[in-house]
């Protein structure tokens, strides 16, 4: 192919190349632990008001105490760039160096533990609410990683109620989200164009539910009574296991083994989905870094290999199967994916984590790439998830999408 043919077809794909989505970019193998979280501590998904710190944390596991550097972006609803420049959502400047990091002490895992919080004296705060992208870099401009988190305004009522599905066919099997939005200080012109949702269940943007339209409107309240589009499968709770006892075997952990590192072998899990449901606390796909006996866990918590194994029956065999949580951003990748152990009969996994509370789930992909939670874990409509409702309005020639209101509520207190 000469140069002239390929510089033409990088002219044809470069609208794709500029007005795409932005995509979370994965961290490296050495880099885990990524911790990135608001007012709340275990949310992991930044959801913050206007003003408010965010902090991101996470561990460098080569040694080598490197040097990284931060950007920030602001994105429309769609997460297609949006029109402002920086200095016009930004009080500050950014790509600049993460200068707060420390070494971890007396692990057999080396690491250096890295923190960012916004505002600091450099990056003073953001201004605009909406969508952002926090990428980090390294000492030759490469992109490490990226996250996404969002800033609120309070321009808007979120009321969100959660029902068993209206579709009967679901309806032990399904939780359906209704909406109803409404503002004092807003004029909603043309709802079903300027006004999107988002609703997300369990912090999981990857499975979110995007862009609804209000179906009916009463003065200037919106209402949104979906009968499936607004569903979500349930899902089952999530399974656990903490080790902040490092050598000694505590919940879900069967025995510990240490080679270079310690080796936590977790009891062999069942498929759920054909049994009857049971009621398990758990933090919804969150974890927590903790370690006995540290002051300071963030660097005297150890590493150890997580060694996951899962009892499949016929439905599951010769399928991908992968471990899940928000631990690994609920990414589908080869550090996560589960293989067959034909001597154990037995589907395996070991995983690097830091010690501390984990849940998890197993999680199957199809031939069609098609994600199905509930395939190993089942769908039950008992089961506790918390779903966050988003709303974006963008008035008839505004330049970027305002996120006006979030609203919240827990299927615990779930509606028939």
């Amino acid at each position: 192919m000469t140069q002239s043919i390929k510089q033409s077809i990088l002219l044809l794909l470069l609208p794709f190349l500029i007005y795409g989505q932005a995509e979370e970019v994965i961290p490296p193998d050495y880099i885990k632990t990524v911790i990135f979280s608001g007012k709340t501590p275990e949310s992991q998904l930044p959801i913050l008001k206007l003003g408010d710190r965010i902090v991101l944390e996470f561990d460098a596991l080569n040694g080598s105490e490197d040097d990284f550097y931060y950007k920030i972006a602001h994105f429309d609803f769609d997460w297609k760039p949006s029109n402002l420049s920086k200095a016009e959502f930004m009080i500050g400047y950014d790509n600049n160096r993460i200068r707060h990091y420390e070494n971890s002490f007396n692990t057999y895992q080396i690491y250096s533990h890295y923190n960012l919080t916004i505002p600091n004296d450099r990056t003073r705060g953001l201004k605009k609410s909406g969508n952002y992208m926090l990428e980090i870099y390294n000492d030759y401009d490469e992109l490490v990683f990226s996250r996404k988190f969002m800033i609120h305004e309070n321009q808007a009522d979120v009321g969100v109620i959660v029902r068993r599905s209206r579709d009967v066919k679901y309806y032990d099997e399904k939780h359906t989200i209704d909406l109803n939005i409404s503002s004092s200080s807003i004029l909603f012109n043309n709802p079903t164009e300027t006004v999107k949702t988002l609703i997300i269940q369990n912090n999981n943007l990857n499975t979110a539910i995007s862009n609804l339209k209000p179906q009916y409107t009463l003065g200037n309240e919106l209402i949104y009574k979906y009968i499936s589009e607004s569903s979500f499968w349930a899902g089952n709770e999530y399974l656990n296991f903490e080790n902040k006892d490092i050598r000694g075997a505590n919940v879900a952990i069967q025995y510990i083994d240490l080679e270079d590192l310690y080796n936590n072998f977790l009891f062999t899990d069942i498929v759920r989905a054909n049994r009857p449901y049971t009621f398990n606390p758990d933090i919804n796909g969150n974890f927590v870094i903790t370690a006995l006996d540290t002051e300071k866990p963030w660097i005297e918590a150890d590493y150890a290999w997580i060694h996951f194994s899962l009892l499949p029956n016929e439905s599951i065999m010769n399928k991908n199967i992968y471990v899940y949580g928000n631990f690994n951003n609920y990414e589908l990748t080869e550090t996560n994916k589960m293989h067959f152990n034909s001597d154990r009969g037995v589907y395996e996994a070991q995983i690097l984590l830091k010690q501390g509370f984990y849940s998890y789930k197993y999680v199957l992909v199809d031939e069609k790439n098609h994600l199905d939670e509930g395939a190993i874990s089942g769908n039950f409509h008992e089961t506790d998830n918390n779903y966050k409702v988003l709303v974006y309005y963008r008035d008839l020639g505004a330049r970027y999408d305002r996120l006006i209101g979030i609203g919240e509520a827990n299927s615990i207190n779930i509606m028939n």
